[in-house]
C-alpha cells in the first residue's frame, strides 16, 4: 500500500474512532492491571533499526564503542556482549521502564563473565543488585525484586561488569509486574475553549522561513521530529519550540507503519526514540504520533510502557498545500492540525493559521491541555 492509501485509511480510520466517541480504554480501579514482560528488547534480538544510529541496541543505552550483539546467546539468535573500553568503565547499559507505583516486580536475566551486576534504580527504595563473581563458560541467571514507592512510575534498569574484569555478556532480561494503563488514543483534544493545535512532523527540511513564521507570530508548535532529522540541526528544532506551550514529541526511530510490527518492535521504535530525545534536548515526550497515522492495541500498550500517554493523530491535514478538515466543515475547537517540515511549511502554517482565524480559533501548545 503506498504512503498517500496508508494515511486515507488512517484518518479514515481515526474519523470513525472519533464519531463513535472510543479512546483506548484506560484499566479499571476495580480490575487488576495486567502483569506483562515490560522490558524493551530484552533478549538483544533486535540489534538495529532503521535510520536508527549504527552500532546502537535498540531500547537500550551503552557506550557507544564497548557494546555490541553476538550470536553466542543464551537463547534466540543474539545476545548483548559489552567490552568495557577502559579500567575505569564497569560497561553499563540501562534502559528506562515505566511502572505503576506501589507495585513488586521481579528483574532477571542471564549472564556470562567476571563480576556482572544486574539491578535498578529510581524504585523508591532502595534495591541491592543481583551479581556473581564469575560464571565460567556458562550462563548463570541472576534474579532480584524490588516494590516501587508510592510516586514512582518509571524505574531504570541496568547490566554492567566491574572494572578491570573483562567482557561480559548478557540475554533474556525479564521485568515482570503490573503494567502501566495502556496510552489513550485521541485524534483532538476535549476542550470547549476556542483553541487548534499545530503539529509538525518528520524534520527531514527545516526551512528558515518557517522558523521566522514560528518566532514572529509567537506560535506554540508541538515537533514531531525522527531522531536522526533531529540530530541534524538540533538548534533548528530548539528555535522552533522556544515558544511557550511548545515541545518536543516522539514519533518513532525509523517510520514505520507501525500495524505492520510486532508489539516488541513497536516499543523499541518509541523507547528508542525518547531516548535519543532525552540526549539531545533532555525531556522526555508523553505525546507519540504514530507515523501514517495508524497504531493498534499492541501501539497503546508499547506507548505505555515508554512513559507515554496519549497516542494522537489529527482531525486535520494542512501539509503540501492540502487543507483537510476529515470531519468536515471549518475547524472546531481542539482540533489538531498535522503538518511537516517541508519547503512549504511556511506557507502550509499561514494557510492553517488562516483557517482558525476564520473559525475564532488561537494556536495552543498541546503540552498544556493533554495532561
Amino acid at each position: 500500500m503506498s504512503t498517500a492509501l496508508r494515511r486515507a485509511a488512517a484518518c479514515a480510520a481515526s474519523a470513525a474512532l472519533a464519531v463513535l466517541g472510543l479512546t483506548a480504554p484506560a484499566t479499571g480501579a476495580d480490575q487488576a492491571p495486567p502483569a506483562l514482560p515490560l522490558a524493551t528488547n530484552p533478549g538483544f534480538e533486535i540489534s538495529t533499526l532503521p535510520l536508527g544510529d549504527w552500532g546502537s541496541i535498540p531500547g537500550w543505552t551503552c557506550g557507544s564503542t564497548e557494546a555490541g550483539t553476538t550470536g553466542e546467546a543464551h537463547s534466540g539468535s543474539s545476545a548483548l556482549t559489552v567490552t568495557p573500553a577502559s579500567a575505569d568503565s564497569t560497561g553499563e547499559c540501562f534502559q528506562t521502564v515505566s511502572v505503576r507505583p506501589g507495585a513488586h516486580y521481579s528483574l532477571s536475566a542471564w549472564v556470562r563473565g567476571s563480576y556482572v551486576f544486574l539491578g535498578a534504580t529510581g524504585t523508591g527504595h532502595d534495591v541491592a543488585p543481583a551479581w556473581t563473581p564469575g560464571t565460567g563458560d556458562d550462563w548463570q541467571r541472576l534474579t532480584t525484586a524490588f516494590t516501587t514507592g508510592a510516586d514512582t512510575t518509571s524505574v531504570r534498569l541496568y547490566l554492567h561488569g566491574w572494572y578491570g574484569q573483562g567482557a561480559f555478556a548478557a540475554d533474556d532480561v525479564e521485568l515482570t509486574g503490573a503494567a502501566p494503563a495502556p496510552a489513550r488514543a485521541t485524534w483532538n483534544v476535549p476542550t470547549t475553549d476556542r483553541l487548534v493545535f499545530l503539529t509538525i512532523d518528520d524534520g527531514w527540511q527545516p526551512t528558515p522561513e518557517a522558523a521566522a513564521l514560528i518566532a514572529d507570530r509567537r506560535l506554540p508548535v508541538t515537533a514531531f521530529p525522527l531522531p536522526m532529522a533531529a540530530a541534524n540541526q538540533p538548534a533548528y528544532f530548539r528555535q522552533v519550540t522556544a515558544v511557550p506551550g511548545s515541545s518536543i514529541q516522539d514519533h518513532s526511530v525509523s517510520h514505520r507503519d507501525l500495524t505492520t510490527l510486532s508489539a516488541a518492535e513497536q516499543q523499541a521504535e518509541i523507547c528508542s526514540a525518547r531516548d535519543a530525545q532525552v540526549r539531545q534536548f533532555g525531556t522526555a515526550p508523553t505525546i507519540f504520533r504514530p507515523p501514517y497515522l495508524t497504531w493498534n492495541a499492541d501501539t497503546l500498550q508499547a506507548a505505555a510502557d515508554c512513559g507515554i500517554r496519549y497516542v494522537l493523530t489529527a482531525t486535520a491535514d494542512f501539509s503540501w498545500g492540502r487543507s483537510n478538515v476529515y470531519h468536515g466543515g471549518p475547524l472546531q475547537p481542539g482540533d489538531v492540525v498535522l503538518l511537516h517540515f517541508t519547503d512549504t511549511l511556511a506557507a502550509d502554517l499561514q494557510r492553517a493559521l488562516d483557517a482558525a482565524d476564520a473559525a475564532g480559533l488561537r494556536p495552543a501548545g498541546l503540552v498544556d491541555h493533554l495532561r
